[in-house]
């Protein structure tokens, strides 16, 4: 069925599997031989698609190519019937992700003679319904695009105008900025993806309905388009703003905030407080006789938070989710010295329907932390795969690093996971293990050709995710996400929020919001640290002479790439 968040071709003459993944706003292809190995003469797979009701199949378009006679690659990006992916999964954001209905996926194994001619072996053909909303008017995830480090921000933005005229150079001039770019509203459209648009789309609803009530808890607060929204809800806005550390510095964007809140909602409905160390949580709860809507997750309401790092942003809906919420914003309120002690800190049902999602706000204390809880799940409950994106997995110690060290020796667990910079201690791993925790970087050097060089976004953090995927293929599977950095400090001194969503349609979205960003970053690490780094990329042509080795062999004699093929497919 289109709606299923899972979806295999039915194709019994094809020679090879096919099964789709939804994401949000994207999806997860997977391909998997049906009868052992491919052939010699097998050179990837070509990939096309079509809308809800169209007409007709756009062609997926792969950067690389096969090399002419003098070995040079074509610069420019060519369809994969003639350039076919030489890969056995790929993430695609279709256009027009947002249209109901299905999405038609065909994908064609494409061989190659001793002439270079290419053919095409039968098709598997799949239909999957992508939509706006993970389950809607219920729960939405969205995420950002997180991707200026990227050939497809360099050719579609860079091109036109350098970074500079898209961001501000400085936190503190995040109020007044005005982008000069050309493309400014198509790139930041882009670059902020669905989460900032969600965010925007809950704030907008408020402001058009006068009967309603609107609580904010901000880290970062220097992004013009929500503080102006802010103002205009006048006195029916409540928020808490951080004052730690840079944020009460003369001049932050989070103090000109607080000025220009305290006019338009009153010195009474603007509160700065950093509980023991961060009040870091990114809230918005909006509330009426109409619309009951909550926004938590890893997204800050600033330009880095939207436009640079990679983020994710739940939209909950409902009176008790709205409750939960509101109990919370009030407690840090009036007794953030005690936080720990309230009903908070412990578990809270959100009441979902279908859905089993909870929630806990930090700080707790030693009785009700929950840390080691979530590193025993860890090591406990995983009997298939985890997957994380934790920001600063490279500086925490405790628990989940000492659970994610503990599973990364399990032969029988695959693991695939990204931090923020290079994690001491997780990177030497065996040749056929699993990967160690992929970090981002940008191609700046070591450059091949047909690539060009990247932005890296300025300094600061990329990658912000705060999530944990276990068993995402089981029953069983569950997410922890949240504002949470998953340390001690978040546990204990800062106000966060954490999520614990166990829903295999929830897990599978944020599943494959990891492999992309994963996969994108994985390349440009290998690149920047080889010492013999690849000058020229291109597709691999079948093995001519005695001792070569197809493109796919790797796939069928690495054990980590085997697990790897036969998880998705």
């Amino acid at each position: 069925m289109a709606s299923e968040f899972e979806v295999s071709g039915r194709n019994t003459e094809a020679l090879f599997t096919l099964k789709l993944h939804r994401g949000d706003g994207m999806l997860l292809l997977a391909m998997n031989w049906k009868k052992g190995e491919p052939p010699s003469d097998f050179v990837g797979f070509a990939i096309e698609y079509k809308e809800p009701n169209g007409q007709k199949f756009f062609v997926l378009r792969n950067r690389l190519g096969f090399p002419d006679v003098d070995g040079q690659v074509n610069p420019n990006q060519i369809s994969t019937r003639l350039s076919p992916i030489q890969k056995f999964r790929w993430v695609h954001f279709p256009r027009n992700a947002n249209s109901p209905g299905g999405f038609v996926y065909r994908v064609f194994p494409v061989f190659m003679n001793a002439q270079d001619e290419l053919s095409y072996g039968d098709f598997q053909e799949a239909v999957i319904e992508l939509r706006r909303e993970t389950y809607p008017d219920v729960l939405n995830v969205a995420f950002t695009r997180g991707f200026v480090s990227s050939q497809a921000f360099v050719e579609q933005y860079q091109s036109a105008g350098d970074i500079s005229t898209l961001l501000p150079a400085k936190a503190a001039d995040g109020l007044n900025f005005e982008p000069s770019h050309p493309k400014a509203k198509e790139a930041l459209d882009w670059m902020g993806f669905e989460a900032r648009s969600a965010i925007l789309e809950v704030l907008d609803q408020a402001i058009a309905d006068q009967n309603a009530e609107v609580k904010v808890i901000a880290f970062d607060l220097n992004e013009s388009e929500i503080v102006n929204r802010l103002e205009q809800l006048g006195s029916r806005l409540s928020i808490i703003i951080d004052d730690s550390k840079d944020h009460k510095e003369e001049g932050s964007s989070e103090n000109q905030a607080e000025e220009r809140l305290i006019v338009s909602a009153g010195a009474e409905a603007v509160k700065r407080q950093h509980m023991s160390s961060l009040q870091h949580n990114k809230i918005i709860i909006v509330d009426s006789p109409t619309i009951q809507t909550v926004v938590c997750g890893s997204t800050n309401f600033s330009w880095r938070g939207f436009f640079v790092q990679a983020n994710n942003a739940v939209v909950l809906q409902g009176i008790d989710a709205v409750k939960v919420f509101t109990s919370a914003f009030e407690n840090y309120w009036q007794q953030p010295k005690d936080f720990e002690d309230t009903s908070s800190a412990g578990w809270n049902d959100l009441n979902l329907p279908s859905i089993d999602a909870r929630v806990a706000f930090s700080p707790h204390s030693s009785a009700n932390a929950l840390l080691q809880t979530i590193g025993d799940d860890i090591n406990r409950h995983t009997t298939s795969c985890l997957f994380f994106s934790l920001a600063f997995l490279y500086q925490t110690k405790g628990a989940i690093r000492d659970a994610i060290e503990k599973i990364l020796k399990d032969e029988n667990i695959f693991v695939y996971g990204i931090s923020d910079k290079k994690i001491g201690g997780l990177d030497l791993q065996k040749p056929d293990g699993n990967l160690a925790p992929v970090f981002p970087a940008a191609l700046t050097k070591n450059i091949p050709k047909p690539f060009s060089a990247e932005p890296t976004g300025g300094g600061g953090t990329r990658m912000h995710h705060k999530f944990v995927v276990i068993d995402f293929d089981k029953p069983t599977a569950r997410v922890y996400l949240g504002s949470y950095n998953f340390s001690p400090t978040a546990d204990t001194k800062n106000g966060e929020n954490l999520l614990l969503i166990k829903d295999r349609r929830i897990a599978v979205s944020y599943v494959v919001e990891a492999v992309r960003i994963i996969d994108h970053y994985h390349f440009r690490v290998v690149q920047q640290e080889a010492q013999d780094a690849q000058r020229t990329l291109h597709l691999k042509k079948p093995p001519r002479q005695t001792g070569e080795k197809p493109w796919w062999d790797e796939d069928y004699r690495n054990a980590q790439k085997i697990r790897d093929r036969e998880l998705f497919a």
